[in-house]
């Protein structure tokens, strides 16, 4: 005769399976404790959190492109992170090492391959190349299906916002001065967004030769 009254164990596979709240809660635990494995070791390896020889904080015109480049969504297409495979370093050079994105917040790591990887752009085209390609990518690139922005080029950078920013940035590990705090707004006064722009593409991945 069958128990009726059978009742599973706390943990057991029934329990669990049949319960939301406790499967939620022991997914969480799990997850937790698995980025506390993954993740926290790593704040204390120097390959992670000691710049590499030659890294610079970005300069305020660099700084205000990158957040540019954030506003305008190209990470949605474009990855900074060349992963260390064959195939990736022949095509965009040496392979991404976290000692070079000790300064940025958030870092612009990941595998997405709409358009090519952007960490070693830096230097590999002329700024007057990157003007026209980002007024209209299919003057430079005719088969590109990037979007244009054409308003880069008469919109001016917002120079209020760059002291704060660095310093907000100084807090969290980046060695900004007073001295370059104070002269941010005098740096990017005037300067159109296409200038801000380029000059953050021109610096990506050149801190390694």
């Amino acid at each position: 005769m069958a128990d009726n009254n059978h009742k599973p164990a706390l943990f057991s596979h029934e329990k669990i399976e049949t319960s939301n709240t406790l499967m939620i809660v022991l997914t969480l635990i799990v997850v937790c404790f698995g980025a506390l494995v993954e993740i926290v070791p790593l704040y204390f390896q120097k390959s992670t959190t000691i710049p590499v020889d030659g890294l610079k904080p970005y300069t305020a015109l660099q700084l205000a492109g990158r957040d540019i480049y954030l506003r305008e969504g190209c990470y949605g297409c474009h990855s900074q992170m060349i992963r260390p495979f064959r195939a990736e370093t022949l095509r965009y050079g040496h392979y991404s090492m976290a000692g070079e994105f000790v300064y940025d917040h958030p870092f612009q790591w990941g595998s997405k391959r709409t358009g090519p990887d952007l960490h070693r752009v830096g230097g590999k085209y002329s700024d007057e190349w990157h003007r026209a390609h980002l007024e209209n990518p299919r003057n430079v690139v005719p088969e590109s299906n990037m979007p244009a922005y054409p308003w880069l080029l008469t919109n001016k950078v917002n120079e209020s916002s760059i002291g704060p920013h660095m310093q907000a940035l100084r807090t969290v590990g980046v060695p900004y001065t007073d001295a370059e705090i104070k002269a941010a707004a005098a740096e990017v006064k005037d300067k159109t967004e296409i200038e801000a722009v380029i000059a953050y593409l021109q610096v990506l991945g050149t801190s390694v030769k």
